[in-house]
């Protein structure tokens, strides 16, 4: 499949960069197309959104810009709807071209298969929640004190019946203790919780939870008062500390990048900042001193699977890609909170239901930070010093997917690195438990009178498609191992490395005990000093896979977990390691499909992707808002460079830096000073 504008009728679409994020015009000119194509029929829309470029289009393109060279014709620019016809509930997937105006084609959905949440859709099962008579019954049934209501959230349903086709809700139901909009209504979950149907707003039933460490559930009671665990400053019992001076982050001649658009140019790297409804914050086309490094780097998708075995938490398992969206639940950042320094933030849009763009303000913050010392060296003998501070540059996007924050950083360094950090905060997805006793389960902890946390883990797919000095790439993995114990190794202290080729598509394991990393080189060019291939390595993580068994449908709807090295040929539209669909999904249809191909993974277009993750056993520490719990991945150069790339870097200086001193309290008085005007001499020992 290949798309170019040459030729087509200029549309504002014309003037956008191949890597551009969607714009509110194109979201308008979608729904124009669509509502010609399907004349006088009512279409509900559940995303607008830009689709990738064809990647054989635009390499000619952004290379052209890399080298300076006159621009070819740009590629099409492509746009994508899910959408429901509102006469027969039909849902459909369409893709078309902004440049000519036109429907590419618009293909229904096979039966069962859920196209991702929406906002729109979610505000109105929780509002339809709570006007139901069925479950303001089970309210009523609650009697609680005047000023205390109730409120839910609405989860996908997850997946435990390979036949079920409809489109449903579950939605877990919370006691509100005070009228405050930062109360902690998780502190005091409910024990009932309905299930409705997303299309038709049926009760398809209401499940009564467990309440104790069997599977036995009981209807609804009066509820028994305990306070609930609250976080909101104003709600706190205890008072603030009072002792934390100001820290100011002050560039008093702004940033050291320069924008242009949604080019972001920062000491040698330069990369385009792109954004998503799915996705959220994708980085395209980066470079280090005009040399292609990586064509794309985003997390792919991410998976929650909760250790509850009682139903009907059994289901619980949520997609925050696939099922809602990293860029639909994205923050709207604040100066001073989100992010400190000089800021630029980056805007993006969706759609409503009814295809107007919304605007996403402040999504996407990027600012510099000082990380320590970037090297340093004194020499002993004149004790000369060489000292070199690691300014960074840091893109980071906050998303928060109901009770729970995901904080993704992508981290640039002077020194070629490429780190993602990833932060875990917010609140712990909670459950009803009859804990006052001194009652446990195995599989959870108490955080609260009356409630509990399971255990849960949060899996999330890197995904890395890169471009070492060019688009064909092998990826390998190198141990550390023992050298023979024969005469060439008499005193048993050698040790080498070994190259393993991953030459067709497939999974692959970390192993710490032997120091595995993985690595992705470019056989066509060869550096002068080390005479090996150009490379970049993966620092992966060495995470604790998916614990699901491979029989268990929350296995097979999320295999991509199950192995944190995952190599396959490149192909369009193969951008999400579950697959395209992961809502109410009965099996993934992602990298564990695509590697059967058993393509030809060396020397060729091949992407790399890296399952790491948290196993979140909860403590009562992480209750009632979690500290941050902090997981890193880093992309470095190995044999890219000739030497150290951070070489040309300023040495950090105090007329440079401008650092201050504490002050020091006044000496006290010796004990015999002052009297009869004597002199004491004070002696300082120095050990």
């Amino acid at each position: 499949m290949s798309f170019t504008s040459q030729g087509t009728t200029p549309t504002t679409s014309g003037k956008l960069h191949p890597f551009d994020p969607v714009r509110p015009e194109e979201i308008r000119l979608a729904v124009r197309i669509l509502e010609a194509s399907f004349p006088g029929v009512p279409l509900r829309y559940n995303r607008i959104d830009i689709h990738e470029p064809v990647k054989q289009d635009v390499i000619p393109y952004i290379e052209a810009e890399r080298l300076g060279q006159p621009l070819p014709p740009r590629p099409a620019r492509l746009l994508y709807s899910y959408f429901s016809r509102q006469d027969t509930g039909v849902c459909i997937k369409a893709l078309m071209n902004a440049d000519t105006r036109s429907l590419i084609y618009a293909k229904e959905f096979p039966e069962g298969v859920q196209p991702p949440m929406d906002i729109d859709e979610i505000a109105g099962i929780e509002e339809h929640c709570m006007q139901h008579p069925a479950v303001l019954a089970e309210i009523e049934k609650l009697k609680l004190p005047p000023g205390m209501t109730v409120c839910n959230d609405p989860w996908m349903y997850g997946t435990d019946d390979r036949n079920e086709k409809r489109r449903l809700f579950q939605c877990f139901m919370y006691i509100v203790e005070v009228d405050h909009p930062e109360n902690n209504h998780y502190s005091l979950p409910c024990k009932f919780s309905p299930v409705f149907d997303a299309r038709t707003k049926e009760l398809v039933r209401m499940d009564y939870l467990p309440g104790g460490a069997d599977h036995q559930t009981t209807e609804t009671q009066p509820w028994v008062p305990v306070k609930a665990v609250q976080y909101a400053p104003e709600l706190l019992d205890e008072p603030l500390r009072t002792d934390l001076k100001p820290y100011v982050v002050q560039q008093p001649e702004g940033a050291s990048f320069s924008v242009d658009g949604n080019s972001v140019y920062w000491q040698k790297w330069r990369f385009r900042v792109g954004f998503n409804n799915r996705e959220g914050l994708v980085l395209h086309n980066i470079t280090y001193d005009k040399r292609n490094v990586f064509y794309r780097l985003n997390v792919s998708e991410m998976t929650v699977p909760y250790g509850d075995p009682r139903a009907p938490f059994h289901r619980k398992q949520a997609f925050d890609v696939g099922d809602v969206g990293f860029g639909l639940n994205a923050n709207q950042l604040s100066l001073g909170c989100d992010c400190l320094g000089h800021i630029k933030y980056f805007d993006g849009y969706r759609c409503d239901a009814k295809g107007s763009p919304i605007l996403l303000k402040n999504i996407i913050c990027m600012h510099e930070q000082d990380n320590g010392l970037q090297y340093k060296h004194t020499n002993y003998r004149s004790n000369a010093a060489t000292v070199k501070r690691n300014r960074q540059l840091v893109l980071q996007m906050i998303c928060t997917v109901a009770n729970y924050e995901y904080i993704f950083a992508y981290i640039f360094d002077q020194a070629g690195n490429v780190e993602l950090e990833v932060r875990a905060t917010g609140i712990l997805s909670t459950v009803p438990f009859d804990n006052l006793n001194g009652e446990t389960v195995p599989w959870g902890t108490n955080v609260g009178p009356g409630v509990m946390a399971p255990y849960h883990q949060h899996m999330f797919s890197l995904r890395i498609d890169p471009a070492i000095d060019g688009f064909n790439n092998t990826v390998y993995y190198e141990d550390s191992v023992p050298l023979p114990e024969d005469e060439n190794n008499p005193y048993l202290v050698g040790y080498t490395t070994e190259q393993t080729v991953i030459r067709k598509s497939t999974s692959a394991n970390t192993d710490v005990n032997r120091h595995r990393v993985f690595k992705i080189r470019n056989d066509n060019v060869i550096n002068p000093i080390t005479y090996k291939p150009v490379s970049y390595k993966l620092m992966a993580v060495p995470s604790q896979m998916l614990l699901l068994p491979k029989h268990a449908v929350g296995h097979q709807r999320a295999e991509f977990a199950s192995k944190p090295i995952w190599v396959t040929k490149y192909q369009d539209n193969e951008l999400f390691a579950a697959g395209e669909f992961t809502n109410q999904s009965k099996k993934a249809e992602g990298v564990e499909t695509w590697v059967q191909r058993n393509d030809d993974t060396e020397n060729a277009d091949v992407v790399l992707w890296h399952t790491f993750g948290l196993t979140h056993n909860p403590r009562i520490e992480d209750f009632p808002v979690m500290p941050m719990e902090r997981i890193s991945v880093m992309l470095r150069p190995d044999g890219f460079f000739t030497k150290n790339p951070a070489l040309d870097v300023p040495p950090s200086s105090q007329a440079f830096n401008k650092s201050t001193l504490h002050p020091e309290p006044a000496p006290a008085a010796a004990c015999c000073s002052g009297v009869g005007g004597s002199k004491a001499k004070l002696y300082k020992r120095v050990d």
